[in-house]
């Protein structure tokens, strides 16, 4: 009698089965995050499974929502990772971030508001501290350059027109966009968020370099201050 080989399942492997042999029959996506982190780190300890190591990892950084925006010396300073693992992970993030940026494409076109907050939400809702972020723009809406302008509680003494429009001269800019992020997750724009928008909004009519928008980040969502009638 001839047996056929089946496709194997998930339920075929046993409960220790490494996670890189579930990735090369399944495909990665089929993993989940613990396990992907779990064939970055390799190994575990002498008193630790590398599944159990990946596991203590993610729910120290509450699961990938910290782990982006961790130091080397955080990671590292955790029993069982080490300055190598934490370069590993490290590493990984940034290429993944990478590959993010490049399919979005080095010119990315801004059509809309959903279109900008697209471009920069995987960067921004994650930061622990607000970030003044300008989209400088060519004439065919093309993102010619982005810049982090300030890092910090955002108020209008504190964001200086003369240092979003420098590197719109420098950049010859026929627009741009002001982006930043609520750490709260909440993007409801607060009164210092309007009277930024308002004060750039003036400055860039004078100069000649009109400011489109103002994108205020939260978790996943968004809020044009454009939208809401403050340009």
């Amino acid at each position: 009698m001839i047996i056929r080989d089946l496709p194997l399942k998930l339920r075929d492997f046993p409960e220790n089965e490494k996670p890189r042999e579930r990735l090369l029959h399944f495909g990665a996506e089929h993993l989940s995050n613990n396990e992907l982190l779990a064939i970055l780190l390799r190994t575990g300890t002498k008193h630790e499974s590398v599944m159990n190591l990946s596991h203590r990892l993610l729910r120290t950084f509450d699961g990938l929502r910290l782990l982006k925006g961790a130091s080397a010396q955080e990671l590292s300073s955790i029993p069982g990772i080490g300055t190598v693992k934490a370069v590993q992970i490290l590493a990984a993030i940034e290429l993944g971030s990478r590959i993010h940026k490049t399919a979005a494409g080095e010119h990315r076109v801004i059509r809309s508001p959903e279109d900008g907050a697209k471009y920069v939400m995987e960067d921004m809702r994650f930061l622990s501290q607000e970030h003044f972020v300008c989209l400088y723009l060519n004439t065919k809406n093309q993102v010619i350059h982005k810049r982090t302008v300030f890092i910090g509680s955002l108020n209008s003494s504190i964001v200086h027109p003369r240092e979003v429009f420098k590197e719109a001269f420098k950049r010859s800019a026929a627009s741009f966009i002001c982006v930043h992020n609520h750490p709260s997750g909440d993007p409801t724009p607060s009164r210092e968020d309007i009277e930024v928008t308002r004060r750039l909004f003036e400055c860039g009519n004078l100069i000649g370099i009109e400011l489109l928008d103002h994108l205020v980040i939260g978790d996943k969502k968004f809020v044009s201050l454009k939208e809401k009638g403050y340009l």
